[in-house]
């Protein structure tokens, strides 16, 4: 995971003091990779010592390499062709020009942070699961249920017995039927949904391989699964981190999806011709005029 997108995912589990030091780096972090170690503790309101241990939570042995590894990291930016406006304000007034601009720059963005970070040895673990599985629970509420949806359906298409679930009674009823070999997942950005966490709890305790679905790596329920995928999101106006990791969420499934399709090549071909012939009667046919 790049720096920068690390820490905001890990700012919200971080205690009060070193959360100061994050907001200070993450406002302006080209600036800050220039500040010295007392000018950083004095804009952020803490104490070099406090600096010292932010240093070493990221994993760093001290202030220097942090300052390096902001320094690489906005320099590499600074250098792309193309550049974002992730994080401005949209205004009542703004044109649909400018909403555009800043959704499709902070979508854009997100993505890439999520694939950059994506930890494929995870993926693959993940695949593998699901494609072995006698059955798959997906679980998710708000917008997360809608991304669970999604992927419900695309496993459905591959023969892979799946289901999703918003609510946690129906969802927990399921849980507890799951045993060695099958799947259940969790998706939410917070990680901190009670529901989700339970409902893989509940999994778990019945030997099913548990997998999180979060934009912070270190929230409760990435502790409780068994394999963790990470996602990155960021707000702007009228769009919370719920909404705004929509497309980060599908990104990641979509990987695990072509994954277990590559593991299923010949399953899942069968089952798309099958499921294509089935829908044809209902489509318009083209107008070759």
């Amino acid at each position: 995971m790049e720096l920068l997108a690390r820490m905001r995912a890990e700012r919200q589990d971080m205690p009060e003091a070193l959360k100061k030091v994050a907001d200070a780096i993450l406002e302006t972090p080209g600036e800050a990779a220039r500040l010295t170690i007392v000018d950083l503790a004095e804009r952020s309101g803490t104490s070099t010592a406090t600096i010292t241990r932010f240093c070493r939570a990221l994993g760093f042995a001290g202030y220097a390499e942090l300052r390096v590894a902001i320094a690489t990291e906005t320099g590499r930016r600074e250098r792309q062709t193309w550049h974002t406006d992730i994080g401005q304000e949209i205004r009542p007034d703004d044109p649909l020009e400018r909403v555009l601009e800043v959704v499709s720059g902070n979508d854009t963005r997100l993505i890439q942070e999520t694939g950059d970070q994506l930890d494929l040895a995870v993926v693959e673990k993940v695949a593998q699961a699901i494609s072995r599985a006698g059955r798959v629970l997906l679980f998710g509420v708000a917008s997360s249920a809608a991304v669970a949806n999604e992927m419900e359906y695309r496993l459905q298409r591959m023969r892979v017995p799946t289901w999703s679930r918003s609510d946690a009674h129906k969802a927990l009823t399921d849980a507890a039927l799951l045993g060695q070999g099958d799947v259940a997942m969790g998706i939410s950005h917070s990680g901190r949904t009670r529901e989700a966490i339970e409902v893989l709890a509940e999994a778990g305790s019945h030997g099913a391989i548990t997998v999180a679905v979060t934009s912070h790596p270190r929230s409760p329920l990435a502790e409780v699964a068994e394999l963790v995928l990470t996602t990155s999101a960021r707000e702007t106006t009228f769009r919370s981190d719920g909404f705004a990791a929509i497309h980060s969420q599908l990104l990641v499934l979509d990987v695990v999806y072509v994954s277990v399709a590559q593991r299923t090549y010949e399953r899942t071909k069968q089952a798309f011709d099958v499921t294509v012939r089935a829908i044809t009667g209902h489509r318009l046919p083209e107008d070759d005029t």
